[in-house]
């Protein structure tokens, strides 16, 4: 049986997402939340929809399949052959989805040095490490290929930065953390050591000011 409830997303969500978060949900019970756009509403729900993409809590999931494991290298230059092999890609999707593709090129040199197989410690995969759980949210069926998961990633920033209203800070720290704790932290950057080293060094590849 499907439950939905519905509340103003600004005053509320913040609240919700903690009380939600809060109950005791039966074993592999999951709730899933949304944005209605026509009212602005916060949706939720016990069934996972177009309307309600985001997971508010998790069921537990079985620890994913590390394929192809390799250590991502991002303290140093890339290789420019990998980056030349990848600026076709970066740029068909940043005409498709209106995201800017210094923007991408930033994004995928901190999470994965331009390596489409790389694998992180938590099962992150590809470009842009898309976790399993928002590679399905934007229909990335493999990972491991360059052009879905650059999209699936531009397409998961292009939400971020709606549903942060433009601010790039807190659309980067909802990539690397979940907008969920974005959200939980008041609507700024998580007290979350990776979080805290993340957007700065995503902002200083596009010369932005970095968080003070």
């Amino acid at each position: 049986m499907e439950c939905v409830l519905k509340v103003h997303r600004r005053i509320l969500f913040p609240l919700l997402v903690l009380a939600v978060s809060s109950l005791a949900a039966p074993a592999q019970a999951q709730i899933y939340a949304g944005v209605d756009r026509t009212t602005g509403a916060v949706v939720l729900s016990n069934f996972q929809t177009g309307d309600t993409p985001d997971v508010v809590i998790n069921a537990p999931q079985p620890a994913p399949v590390m394929v192809a494991p390799t250590s991502v290298s991002v303290g140093f230059a890339p290789d420019p052959k990998r980056v030349q092999s990848i600026e076709p890609v970066i740029q068909k999707v940043a005409q498709e989805t209106a995201v800017s593709p210094q923007l991408l090129h930033a994004v995928i040199e901190v999470e994965s040095g331009y390596d489409p197989k790389a694998v992180s410690r938590k099962g992150a995969q590809g470009l842009m490490q898309l976790t399993p759980q928002t590679a399905q949210r934007f229909g990335v069926r493999n990972a491991f290929d360059p052009l879905e998961n650059v999209r699936g990633g531009a397409l998961y920033l292009k939400w971020l930065l709606d549903f942060f209203d433009g601010d790039l800070r807190l659309a980067l720290a909802g990539y690397n953390a979940g907008e969920t704790a974005v959200v939980r932290a008041g609507y700024r950057i998580p007290q979350i050591n990776e979080t805290l080293s993340y957007v700065p060094k995503v902002l200083s590849r596009l010369g932005k000011p970095v968080p003070g």
